[in-house]
């Protein structure tokens, strides 16, 4: 018999359900602060190994790029009846590669740790998917919501925690937290996760996924790596130009696979696909301010600006947006009462929208910046915790982990555009012979940021048009009971 949309796949003890949402969220927010802890030990890395900053980068860029292209590919797998076992082996995978970063004889074992961490950063739509098959439609909603928030959040999380280690223990202690933490998630999801609902298979399709991955690759390097348009330009049209074939060649087979990777149908629907765009452009906005902050406050005075703190510090900046981003997940269900999911994006898009425009006002007190972090917490919270709804109000439930992963790999390339956005408006700043830009390339960068938002805004309203029309269609193979 089919399932109703929203309504459990199979049930679970009380006892598992009660424990089911704070493993989930525990998972998503260790694969989050693992993944993140590159961004603060970059230059810490570079002394330790005697490598280039530019190499260094790497321990963050690396992991990004295998945690998109394994997105969809755990995503599909989790669909399928060895979601438990695909959970616990990514665990798995994730601490090898801590033990790497712990013990490392070279750079190159480092950076061969991080890929192998990277992995992890697809479970967080594999928790969505096992939310939504086994607990309650209103509970399930919260608990979708949730990781959503967690698994931004937790990058507030991981840089003060990397930073404050990196200053007692060095690079090694840092990294052998994030080794600990994902022990005790693989711990809690084998006492935690329960098995797929029967009925369920999955195949991977092996072809989509390496034209998948080399294409988000391709496009990660092009976007994530700003100097290369400022370097190499023609390096970056041709990484461009390769992501652009290799993404129209997944998507040509996608339609016509039996198993495809993402069911591209789904995204036809105005729905998902304004969903995804909104995701794709308040992700622009919202890590250039993050990005642009934590820059801010570690340039030293000497350049007109700035207060010049140390990594630990810039790490605490980041406190408020970890605290507030809960709050704000934890006001969407309140939210959500009373007005439609995209209103409720649009309402989040509209606090990050403030806090750019705060930023850009005014910040040459320390306490600025710190606010700053706070509303744009509450603003992500509550925006992050409203784009499952308004996805998964037109996804049917067999298909949660594969549409989610494909949210999350669409977040991914608006954090690195952002990025990237953000460094390219500052250098365009950098007067000839100087090492910081000018003050006013903040202020530019911070512009750039608040027009994505506004942007979004108006995508989120027109998604509120259009969603009222859409109804939930069946899943590939399934056939869905007639509304009573």
């Amino acid at each position: 018999m089919a399932v109703r949309p929203g309504e459990p796949a199979t049930t679970v003890t009380p006892a598992t359900a009660r424990r089911l949402v704070p493993a989930a969220v525990l998972i998503a927010l260790v694969v989050a602060v693992v993944g993140s802890l590159g961004a603060p030990l970059i230059t810490a890395v570079a002394g330790e190994f005697g490598v280039s900053l530019t190499a260094a980068q790497w321990t963050l860029t690396a992991p990004l790029l295998v945690g998109a292209v394994a997105t969809p590919v755990l995503g599909r797998l989790g669909a399928g009846p060895h979601r438990r076992r695909v959970v616990l082996a990514t665990l798995t995978v994730v601490a090898v590669g801590g033990l790497l970063t712990v013990v490392p004889p070279s750079f190159g074992w480092l950076l061969a740790g991080r890929v192998a961490q990277g992995a992890g950063l697809g479970l967080t739509a594999l928790m969505m998917g096992i939310a939504r098959d086994h607990l309650p439609a209103d509970r399930a909603g919260r608990a979708v919501a949730l990781l959503s928030v967690a698994s931004t959040v937790g990058i507030g999380i991981g840089y003060p925690l990397a930073g404050l280690l990196t200053e007692l223990g060095g690079v090694r202690a840092a990294y052998g937290v994030g080794l600990l933490i994902t022990v005790v998630a693989w711990l809690t999801a084998r006492s935690t996760v329960p098995q797929s609902p029967p009925g369920r298979a999955a195949t991977v399709d092996v072809p989509g996924a390496m034209l998948l991955g080399g294409g988000l690759s391709a496009l990660l390097l092009a976007i994530g790596q700003s100097t290369l348009w400022t370097d190499r330009p023609a390096r970056g049209i041709a990484l461009t130009a390769t992501a652009a074939v290799l993404l129209a060649a997944w998507a040509h087979r996608e339609r016509r696979c039996a198993a495809p990777l993402v069911d591209l149908a789904l995204l036809r629907s105005p729905a998902v696909a304004s969903a995804n765009i909104v995701m794709l452009l308040g992700g622009i906005g919202m890590y250039l301010l993050l990005t642009l902050v934590t820059r801010y406050v570690q340039t030293p005075a000497t350049a007109g600006y700035g207060f010049g703190v140390d990594v630990f510090v810039a790490g605490l900046v980041l406190v408020p947006f970890s605290v507030l981003g809960f709050a704000g997940g934890k006001l969407v269900p309140r939210l959500r009462a009373r007005f439609a999911p995209p209103t409720v994006l649009a309402a989040g898009a509209g606090v990050v929208l403030v806090a750019l425009i705060l930023f850009a006002l005014s910040r040459n007190r320390l306490w600025l910046p710190f606010t700053v972090m706070g509303v744009l917490g509450l603003g992500v919270g509550i925006f992050s915790a409203a784009v499952p709804a308004a996805i998964l109000a037109v996804t049917p439930a067999a298909e949660t982990a594969s549409a989610m992963s494909f949210n999350q790999v669409v977040r991914s390339v608006g954090f690195s555009i952002g990025s990237a956005l953000g460094g390219l408006a500052l250098a365009a700043y950098i007067p000839a012979g100087s090492v910081f830009p000018v003050d006013a390339g903040y202020t530019t960068a911070a512009v750039l940021g608040a027009v994505a938002m506004v942007v979004t805004i108006v995508v989120a309203l027109v998604l509120r048009r259009g969603q009222a029309s859409v109804t939930v269609r069946p899943s590939r193979g399934e056939t869905l009971p007639p509304e009573r």
